[in-house]
Parts: structure tokens; sequence; C-alpha cells
């Protein structure tokens, strides 16, 4: 495995970034997909030509397969794929002048090819577990130049989970809270506060002023971000605690409203914000 792939890949993406031209949203119609694995059905999201000037450095949306208590290989890391990467990717490609494949990927943080990404998304950790071969590829992924997203999971005993595994990669590195005034919330999007993306389901037919998921002992009425840094204090992994910005990904083109209120102000600049930011540090 080379490790400079990782850190040589940064600078052309980085480059592109620097000049991004932030277009405007359309809320576009598509059907809903089970939540199911990627056949190549692109349910609607359209195709686009790669960046033939840079054919090996388009910025790939990847996610990680992750085994889950309960689950297997399968399960939490499965949520809102592949609607949501898709979607992503697209609105990526539309709202800045960053290159991005079509075609987002799925990997395993054994993959060998994970050092060909310098960004990974991961959802649902509230079950996940690593085994010690994913331990130490990820930290020497992370420790590399590489940066993982961290979404969707909701409460304490969520958490709690997620910070056993994660400090099984780093036990030295505690998360911290990143304050509102940070680059990631402010280096293209200058958000207001910290968004918080609620399930389609939970504000369809409810009170919109609810935006949170209950969890039985938690409050979870509030969003918290938190980030493990290196010694030079680049983010490495962000966490997204307390809201689900994959929902509004895939559910963009479900429901006008929820597309406007949640897609289009909180979801879609938190994320564009967030890769960003691995891109160009």
């Amino acid at each position: 495995m080379n490790n400079d792939k990782l850190r040589n890949s940064v600078p052309v993406i980085a480059t592109l970034i620097l000049i991004l031209g932030v277009g405007s949203f359309t809320f576009a119609q598509r059907g809903r997909r089970w939540r199911g694995h990627y056949d190549g059905d692109r349910n609607g999201v359209p195709r686009w030509d790669l960046n033939d000037d840079f054919p090996g450095d388009n910025f790939r949306f990847v996610r990680v397969q992750y085994d889950s208590h309960g689950y297997g290989r399968g399960g939490g890391w499965r949520t809102d794929h592949p609607d949501s990467d898709l979607n992503f990717s697209l609105r990526l490609q539309q709202l800045t002048s960053i290159s991005v494949h079509p075609d987002p990927l799925v990997l395993e943080l054994t993959d060998p090819r994970l050092f060909d990404y310098p960004f990974l998304y991961m959802i649902e950790p509230g079950r996940l577990y690593f085994y010690d071969d994913e331990v130490v590829a990820l930290r020497r992924y992370l420790l590399n130049g590489g940066f993982l997203m961290v979404d969707d999971f909701w409460g304490d005993e969520e958490y709690e989970n997620f910070h056993q595994q994660i400090k099984k990669v780093f036990p030295d590195r505690e998360p911290q809270e990143v304050p509102l005034t940070h680059e990631i919330f402010n280096c293209v999007y200058k958000l207001k506060e910290k968004p918080q993306v609620p399930a389609i389901n939970v504000v369809w037919q409810g009170d919109p002023s609810i935006t949170w998921e209950e969890r039985w002992g938690s409050d979870t009425s509030i969003p918290y971000y938190k980030a493990i840094s290196d010694d030079d204090g680049r983010i490495m992994v962000f966490i997204c605690h307390n809201t689900d910005l994959g929902d509004g990904w895939e559910r963009e083109g479900m429901q006008e409203w929820y597309f406007r209120e949640f897609s289009m102000k909180k979801a879609y600049p938190m994320g564009i914000n967030i890769v960003t930011y691995a891109m160009t540090h």
C-alpha cells in the first residue's frame, strides 16, 4: 500500500476547489428507491462527463462498509444508499467547480484502494464495530492526510458506541466540539447555526419545528459537531451527531418543502463545506 498516493492526490483537487463557483439549487422530483445495495440504477440522477484535464483527480464520494452489532456485514452502513451518495455527487458537481466522479463507491477500510480517495463517509455508527485490521488501516489512512465524515446517529447510547470504537483508532485523542466560527462552517457557505436535519418521516406530517429524532433516555434536540484533529490541528474525523445530513441528500426529490427547508438550507451547504475543508487541508 502506497501511503504517498493519498497525499499526492490532494493538491490538484484542492486547486480545483479554490476556484469554487457556487450555483443555485433546483428541486428535481425523483422516485423513491428501496434502501438496498446499489445495482447501477441511478434513479433519475443524470450522469456527466469527467474532467479530461485531470482524469485521475476527480473527487469521488466513498462510503465505508463496516460491521455492525446485530447486523453483520450490512445494516447501518447501507442507510440512505445509494440515493444520498448519487444526489450529493450531483449537487457537488453542479454547485461548485470541483470535478466530481458520477459514480460513488463503497469500500471496506481494509481495501487497498482506500488510499486513492481523500474523503470517506460513514453513516449510522451507533452499532459500529471495528476489527483490529480496520483500526490499523483507518489510523494509517487518517494520519496520512485522509478525512472521515461520520453522520446520522442520535442520543447518548449510539454516541457512546461510536466513541468506544473510534478510541481504538486514536486512544490518545478525544473528540472536541467544533465552534461555529471554525472554517468548516464558513469556507463556502457561511452557516449561522449548526444544522440539524431529521429523517423526512419526522416532519412529513408532524410539527415542522421538531427537527430531531427521539432516542429513549437522551435529549437529541441539540446537534453536536465534534472533531478529532492531528498534531497540526487539521480535522481528520468530523462527527455529525444528532443530525442526519444523509437523509437531506437522499430525500431531496420526495417532498419540496423538505427539500427547501432541510436539503437546500442545511444538508447540502454543510456537506459541501465539509468536502471543501477536507480537500484543502
